[in-house]
């Protein structure tokens, strides 16, 4: 492979928001993350709103990645866009900021889900108007099986009824395996309409209550029964070229043991996981 071929393939390997916690500072973020050898950090609005409180601006932000050699490189998250009256001041405030950040540190696509269950003709409209909103951000819709969107073929119906070119898909292992997902399942998707992927793994016996699983006691990559290494390998022979390879191992015992614990383990995971499914996507540092 040429430099110039495997400059094309390699997306950044992304330490997304929740896996360092929600109390971490916005420097200790970036650092962290970029002595482990990550190549850019999630963001979600309440992060960049922290950061702010502290003090910061957004030119102390872009200024502290610099220095660090490191970026945002995934923005999120938008909710509650599904009806009129669950577009609340405070949502809609959090939607601009939203894409705000997502224009600032250059971040092609933003993070977004549906929690409320409401018909699905109804999510088709209502997923074009945010995709309108966005202009040329991409909406990288997340499909989650306690959810309006509880799987991928719900997914890409909508995204492909909205009619619209920046309704995409995200895909988050945990999800898939919660929602049961198979090769099969992923077939009639086209392969440049996912934009980004989600690592982590899952305990073999799900939670009553998935939402307090996905949100406490995800396990790192390819150490619990959601077969990561499987996961990655559809997605990389049915052609899926990410903008991001995130690693979103949302764990309260990791954050609870440390944050450079967190950081390491969940790169020493992925990375042999993705030595195993999708090489040219592994990063190079042990």
């Amino acid at each position: 492979m040429t430099d110039v071929q495997n400059q094309q393939t390699k997306c950044p390997l992304t330490i997304s928001s929740y896996t360092l916690g929600t109390e971490v500072s916005f420097p200790e973020r970036v650092r962290i993350a970029a002595e482990r050898g990550f190549d850019g950090i999630g963001l979600r609005a309440e992060n960049y709103w922290d950061a702010l409180s502290d003090g910061l601006n957004d030119e102390d932000m872009l200024r502290i990645l610099d220095v660090h050699g490191i970026k945002v490189t995934e923005v999120e998250y938008i909710t509650q866009w599904g009806r009129a009256e669950d577009r609340t001041e405070a949502q809609q405030d959090k939607e601009r900021t939203v894409f705000h950040m997502a224009k600032l540190f250059g971040v092609k696509h933003v993070n977004c889900g549906l929690l409320e269950i409401i018909p699905e003709d109804e999510i088709v409209v209502a997923l074009r108007e945010l995709c309108e909103r966005a202009g040329d951000i991409i909406i990288g819709l997340e499909f989650m099986p306690y959810s309006g969107v509880p799987d991928l073929a719900t997914a890409w119906r909508v995204c492909e009824a909205s009619g619209c070119w920046n309704a995409q898909l995200i895909c988050d292992t945990w999800h898939w395996a919660r929602a049961e997902q198979t090769a099969a399942d992923i077939a009639p998707v086209p392969a440049d309409r996912i934009v980004s992927i989600q690592l982590c793994d899952v305990r073999e016996a799900p939670y009553i209550k998935l939402r307090d699983e996905s949100l406490h006691d995800r396990l790192a990559p390819g150490e619990g029964y959601g077969d990561t290494v499987g996961f990655a390998k559809i997605l990389r022979d049915h052609g899926v070229k990410p903008c991001v390879m995130g690693v979103e191992v949302i764990s309260d015992a990791f954050v609870a043991t440390g944050l450079e614990y967190a950081a390491n383990k969940v790169y020493a995971a992925t990375k042999k996981v993705l030595d195993e499914a999708w090489p040219e996507l592994s990063p190079e540092r042990d």
